[in-house]
């Protein structure tokens, strides 16, 4: 028997498991215990119940259509179940979505293709990657001149070399994490930035302290440079083209010295390129030389300006539309130089990864100001980079840290003893042309002539005079000077030691009291004497230590291009190993050399040799660590090549002039190690960028 009302009904589940029902008037109503229906008698019963067993006695709502309190239970619970289930599959599918976005990544890189765009960023990070290396050649051409014309002491001048290498040591483990938060194109720009400014003031500085602090703070700007450059294109750039191409951009730091080099070459010795504004304002050659040094950083500035930011980043980020319109930007741009602009960018729908809740800490306007604000987000960011940087995953980081110290350690080291023992090798070379002068007597002389390369022990000068002349590497031990007359003296490396001078005049000399070492004077008159320091241009910057290190610059142009064309074929471990093992034999061979031909030969082959072997750590580290890490890790790695620079410079430098079998042993145990230990690093080359 159908109830006439039931047929006005419309029975529908619910989202929540409850059944609802749909009158002909527009009402709804939820049962049970929620109807309109007319009140019934108490002891009314339908007719189709009547006289049934109270056992089997129906369900009165089950006859009008309701359903029993039971089945709505079961259809909540069936509701809850299927919402749970499409919930598991929601996260199955997120998490899939992540794990393919390196997959997709991919595919849209080689959708791109490779063309114009990425060799406009390469030319761009290219000369970022150059003022690195000019920056790491020019303290050591300029501190010559410099020492001279700041009156700079010997500790002081290991002190500035030092501060600079621990600068870009400190440099390159900030800006490699904070590329991670702010952005690859940001961070480079602030980078440029501060290297710009610095070196620029570090010309004009007179003191010592400001010259100090302004290359202190140059090398914390482009300390940074490498980590960013090398996370900033790897992330342009397809799986099959990665490790050809950041081996070519490595000869860009090749080009910073050969650049570095000649510039010094051509600039420094002519000490009269420069002017004077009285006597507080000099801008002398070597001044000149660091301004044209920012050439290369200028230029570098300007193109990073018109490049985007990595859209690998921005994914990372959750900037999906601006990491569209970048990718977008390199397909268009290397598809119309191919001559076929009516390619369309096909994807549509890049995943995004998960992104971890933004933990910046706001303050309101109303509790606090502006500046608060902007302290709170920039120092949750450095704890952010912080944190970063020690949740690295430490298996990895620790292997490439030991194969990055014995690398570094044995490079930097016999880089430091190389022009070191050039040095105490042409020392020893004029020391045994020296001219040794014994109780003579001169009187009456006119000494119109240099004296060079001399000692002159227990003589007698009487009414002698010395005008217009240079006393270079001269010393007068125990001699006697009466009644001599000086004047128009340049002196280099010229003592006078355990003397008595009597009734003698110098005039306009620079004699001062640092050239005479327990010496008793009487009746000695100084007249316009040179104070300060000064320099024969002419003689102290040789040549030769240009010419070295312009030719070991350019002895790492054959390794640089072996390794750019074998490195995606043989790949890195391969690479990285025989470039360390031959790197060996070539610092063992170093035991061989007795002259400065046999040294320069020697360093020309062992920087030809190793050069690949830094190609190929470079390529492996962005390759090893997820986009999220990628720069931290490099800027850790980086960080721990300049503390190993450091230590091996101290320890390689105090063995000069004492013995060359320790320095080499060291160079060549560590170079080994570090090709053995190559074969524990995982080899990346078909690996898709996580």
């Amino acid at each position: 028997m159908n109830d006439p009302y039931q047929n006005n009904v419309n029975q529908q589940l619910t989202e929540a498991g409850e059944y609802t029902y749909s009158q002909d008037g527009g009402g709804q109503d939820r049962y049970p215990y929620q109807t309109n229906y007319p009140p019934q008698e108490e002891d009314a019963a339908s007719d189709a119940t009547e006289g049934a067993d109270e056992d089997e006695q129906m369900y009165e709502g089950e006859y009008q259509g309701v359903p029993h309190p039971d089945e709505i239970k079961e259809a909540r619970r069936a509701a809850r179940l299927e919402a749970k289930r499409k919930a598991r599959l929601a996260a199955q599918q997120e998490e899939y979505d992540e794990d393919n976005l390196p997959e997709q990544y991919e595919t849209i890189m080689e959708d791109c293709g490779h063309g114009r765009f990425q060799w406009m960023l390469f030319v761009v990070l290219g000369l970022a990657l150059m003022a690195d290396g000019v920056d790491g050649f020019v303290v050591g051409f300029v501190m010559p001149s410099a020492e001279k014309d700041m009156c700079i002491s010997n500790s002081d001048k290991g002190l500035l070399g030092l501060l600079v290498y621990v600068a870009m040591m400190v440099g390159a483990l900030v800006w490699g994490g904070l590329c991670d938060k702010m952005g690859r194109r940001k961070c480079l720009i602030y980078v440029l930035s501060i290297d710009l400014l610095f070196s620029f003031l570090s010309c004009f500085a007179q003191s010592y302290g400001f010259f100090v602090f302004f290359r202190f703070c140059s090398g914390f700007g482009i300390g940074g440079s490498i980590p960013i450059v090398y996370t900033y294109f790897t992330e342009f750039l397809q799986m099959d083209k990665r490790g050809e191409h950041l081996s070519w951009l490595c000869m860009f730091w090749m080009l910073g010295g050969l650049y570095a080099s000649f510039t010094a070459w051509g600039i420094i010795p002519h000490y009269g390129w420069g002017f004077a504004i009285g006597t507080e304002f000099q801008m002398h050659s070597w001044r000149l030389f660091i301004l044209v040094c920012l050439f290369p950083t200028l230029a570098a500035l300007v193109g990073v300006f018109f490049m985007p930011e990595s859209p690998r980043f921005l994914l990372e980020s959750a900037r999906h539309d601006e990491a569209w319109m970048v990718l977008r930007r390199v397909h268009d741009t290397n598809w119309k130089a191919k001559g076929e602009p009516e390619r369309v960018f096909t994807a549509t729908n890049i995943k995004t990864p998960q992104t971890q809740e933004d933990e910046f800490i706001e303050i309101q306007s109303d509790t606090g100001t502006a500046f608060q604000r902007w302290t709170v987000r920039h120092m949750t960011m450095l704890q952010q980079v912080a944190n970063d940087t020690t949740s690295v995953p430490p298996k990895s980081i620790l292997i490439l840290t030991l194969y990055t110290s014995f690398l570094s350690f044995s490079y930097h080291g016999l880089g430091v003893w190389f022009p070191d023992m050039i040095k105490y090798m042409q020392y020893e070379e004029y020391e045994s042309k020296v001219r040794i002068f014994h109780r003579e007597r001169v009187e009456r002389f006119h000494f119109n002539f240099s004296l060079v390369n001399q000692v002159h022990r227990e003589g007698e000068y009487i009414h002698d005079k010395f005008a217009n002349i240079e006393i270079k590497s001269v010393k007068f031990e125990d001699s006697l000077f009466e009644n001599c007359y000086f004047e128009d003296i340049k002196s280099t490396n010229s003592f006078f030691e355990n003397c008595t001078i009597k009734n003698t005049v110098f005039y306009n000399t620079d004699l001062w009291q640092e050239k005479f070492k327990d010496c008793r004077m009487e009746n000695t008159t100084f007249l316009h004497p040179k104070k300060g320091c000064h320099l024969n241009f002419q003689e102290e910057n040789d040549i030769v230590i240009y010419l070295v290190s312009f030719l070991g610059s350019l002895a790492v142009l054959p390794g640089n291009i072996i390794s750019a064309l074998f490195m995606d074929k043989i790949g890195r471990i391969r690479i990285i190993g025989g470039s360390m093992l031959a790197s060996s034999a070539c610092t063992f061979l170093l035991l061989l050399s007795f002259s400065q031909g046999a040294v320069i030969c020697w360093q020309c082959l062992f920087y030809g040799a190793s050069v690949a072997a830094w190609n190929g750590l470079e390529v492996i580290s962005v390759e090893l660590y997820p986009s999220s890490k990628r720069g931290t890790a490099f800027g850790i790695l980086n960080g721990i090549c300049k503390l190993a620079a450091i230590i091996a410079s101290f320890i390689f430098a105090a063995f000069v002039g004492i013995t060359k079998i320790i320095p080499i042993f060291l160079a060549f145990s560590a170079l080994v190690c570090g090709g053995l230990l190559a074969l524990k690093l995982p080899e990346t080359r078909e690996k898709i960028l996580s």
